[in-house]
């Protein structure tokens, strides 16, 4: 299945210096796919040129007089840029022109955005923030991570219900376990809002393998992790601090003399396929989950293999059809929950 995708040309730390090249080399490894720039057409014509490029039917530019900061207000952003790059992508999405749309730029603000453009699916009280981390045996799921500071524990549900069809989408797994993140793995634990998540999440068909703590995350014990917005978020930056001092300490170790700068040649292999199986630049890409449409946030100081990535989970999950796949599981649980309610209430 071919895709067509906007990108939000300007957002970012970097903008076109970044997001250009990474959709040109996108469509060197999926040629039959479309890629609409959205932004400020001269700009974007010179990067084009500057990296040897012409437009095509499959490399479009598409204009957008406006550019959203970083430290922008998400609701000044909202009503006084509506032909910013940002929103001209989400507008895209809306229309149908485009199946999914990347950005890099400011995450209130395309938060803000799409939510306002392309609404909720039915079911869905909220959107959330999804994207993947390593693990011991590859890779695991986990939302929110920073769109619901305070949530329901119907919302917790709301959320593995997505998490599990991105998975499915994605990783072609059948029926992915669930994991809710919690202080300990007994019932007993937890506050109010996490046990009643989880007796929903008993009651449900998902695949639910109880409460898991922090420690399981990076085990891979499930494939999906489950937490509000505050927490997802504070494990989420807790991570990145971690292996930028984790990556410190050996710069540090190697460097102290000769001998340790030896040792570092020798090692080098080992080092960088450490570096590769850690590189947050190959995770990179948080799913907006819940919309009518689907929106992949991308690190504000996304390289270009980074944002390339992104660009790439856009790509797999239009083609895994996730929104539809939200949508039916969506429905199939409203279903079966008032159905039940209706028999224990003859």
């Amino acid at each position: 299945m071919d895709v067509t995708l906007a990108i939000d040309a300007m957002g970012g730390d970097h903008g076109i210096a970044v997001t250009v090249p990474a959709a040109v080399e996108y469509l060197r490894q999926f040629s039959s796919d479309t890629i609409i720039l959205v932004g400020i057409p001269d700009a974007i014509e010179s990067e084009l040129r500057t990296l040897g490029v012409q437009t095509s039917p499959h490399l479009r530019i598409h204009p957008a007089s406006e550019v959203v900061s970083m430290d922008e207000q998400p609701q000044s952003a909202l009503r006084g840029k509506k032909d910013s790059s940002m929103r001209v992508s989400v507008n895209l999405v809306k229309s149908g022109e485009a199946l999914a749309c990347v950005s890099a730029g400011n995450t209130g603000a395309l938060m803000a955005a799409a939510r306002y453009v392309l609404k909720t699916i039915p079911g869905i009280d909220r959107p959330a923030i999804a994207s993947y981390l390593p693990t011991k045996k590859g890779q695991i799921c986990m939302l929110d991570l920073g769109a619901n500071t305070d949530c329901s524990a119907e919302h917790l549900l709301q959320f593995a219900l997505m998490g599990s069809t991105l998975v499915t989408a994605l990783e072609h797994k059948p029926n992915p376990s669930i994991g809710l993140l919690n202080i300990g793995s007994e019932d007993i634990k937890g506050n109010e809002v996490v046990k009643q998540a989880a007796e929903l999440l008993r009651a449900s068909d998902l695949n639910f393998y109880g409460n898991i703590e922090g420690t399981d995350i990076f085990k891979g014990t499930t494939d999906v992790v489950v937490c509000d917005g505050f927490v997802g978020n504070v494990a989420l930056k807790t991570t990145e601090g971690l292996a930028q001092m984790l990556g410190g300490f050996l710069r540090e170790e190697f460097g102290r003399n000769i001998f340790t700068k030896l040792a570092a040649i020798l090692a080098m292999p080992v080092i960088n396929a450490f570096k590769r199986r850690v590189d947050h630049r190959r995770y990179n890409g948080a799913s907006f989950l819940g919309l009518k449409g689907i929106v992949l946030k991308s690190h504000g100081s996304a390289d270009v293999l980074a944002f390339r990535v992104a660009i790439e989970r856009a790509a797999e999950e239009a083609r895994g059809g996730m929104l539809q796949h939200i949508s039916e599981h969506i429905e199939k649980w409203h279903h079966q929950r008032q159905t039940g309610m209706a028999s224990s209430h003859p």
